[in-house]
């Protein structure tokens, strides 16, 4: 129906299909070719660990095991077209939405300094204060930083699953003051937060117990949770590392909500940024203000509340048609 009532529309999500052929195929191609060349390679050097040292070097991507995969059902590989979609599912899914939940967790920094000190206070033990970078290393070192992380990231009530996540997200039967930004509470297994164990990290795949599922679990657990949680690991920590994070004065950050294709917020995060250097978040230094188009998401990430909406307005036969043009139109132009 919606490629009737909206041939325009649609032929212009046709050309955006196009463009991810057009943006993606060449890489896949070209990744193809250097899986071949390197797989020749070993075969030629026959094992041999000092002529190879080129094909050592070959690091595994998302795009291999592509290539690798067997349809067991249809006994065949992916085709071109499959691969296109899964990698342009897996980029806007996995950095999109990363955005977005970095805005709110940074949010949530600003509105709880004591929460900011203290993983600024972690950050400094594991880098060292003459370290200019967190290093992707380190962030195995850092539980609490994974805490904060966790925080910030949930999925609304009503989201596309077949259970209610949010249910379990703010269920007070299992996390104790379940509105309340308290990244202590996954430094255990408990759920409480009160006694929580350094180091000790959180199952968000649900292997051990379920408790939350931000990445859904089991087989058909998100494939790119794994580069949701670094990205948000790394960008959080570095943010906090350089930088002490204030409200801009007379302006309270606002954690109100905006519906889109899904919740963002509704007035983005805006903030005073000072340098933190030689480990004293007390020093003064000349503040700079953060342009909210710094964090701005460029789709979506969900951070709601029990009173939230359920999910975009539908329109009657055409469904969420809308909402979906909408959000790819955007990445379009972006």
């Amino acid at each position: 129906m919606g490629k009737v009532l909206f041939r325009k529309r649609w032929e212009e999500l046709l050309n955006l299909r196009k463009d991810q052929d057009a943006i993606l195929l060449p890489h896949i191609r070209a990744r193809q070719r250097l899986k071949q060349e390197t797989q020749s390679k070993r075969e030629e050097d026959n094992g041999n660990p000092v002529s190879s040292s080129s094909s050592k070097d070959y690091v595994l991507s998302y795009v291999d095991t592509l290539l690798d995969l067997q349809l067991p059902e249809e006994k065949r590989k992916l085709n071109e077209g499959e691969m296109v979609t899964l990698c342009s599912e897996f980029l806007s899914a996995g950095t999109d939405t990363t955005s977005t939940a970095l805005q709110w967790i940074m949010a949530n920094l600003v509105k709880s300094p004591h929460i900011q000190a203290r993983l600024f206070e972690e950050i400094s033990g594991v880098v060292g204060e003459d370290e200019e970078e967190v290093k992707e290393e380190d962030l195995l070192k850092m539980p609490y930083l994974k805490a904060v992380v966790l925080e910030g990231y949930d999925i609304p009530k009503n989201a596309t699953v077949n259970f209610m996540i949010s249910e379990m997200n703010w269920n007070p039967t299992i996390w104790e003051n379940p509105m309340e930004f308290k990244p202590e509470r996954f430094l255990n297994n408990n759920g409480d937060g009160d006694h929580g164990v350094e180091g000790e990290a959180f199952d968000i795949t649900g292997s051990r117990e379920i408790k939350m599922m931000p990445f859904g679990a089991g087989r058909r657990i998100c494939p790119g949770y794994g580069l949701a949680m670094l990205l948000l690991e790394y960008f959080v920590g570095n943010l906090v590392w350089n930088f002490e994070w204030k409200a801009v004065e007379g302006d309270e950050v606002d954690l109100s909500e905006k519906l889109e294709f899904t919740v963002v917020m509704k007035n983005p995060l805006q903030a005073r940024l000072s340098p933190s250097k030689d480990g004293d978040m007390g020093l003064q230094h000349h503040h700079l203000p953060l342009c909210s188009a710094l964090l701005e998401p460029q789709c979506d990430f969900i951070f709601p509340k029990l009173n939230s909406p359920l999910g975009p307005t539908t329109v009657p036969l055409v469904g969420n048609f809308l909402w979906l043009f909408k959000s790819f139109a955007e990445l379009v132009q972006q």
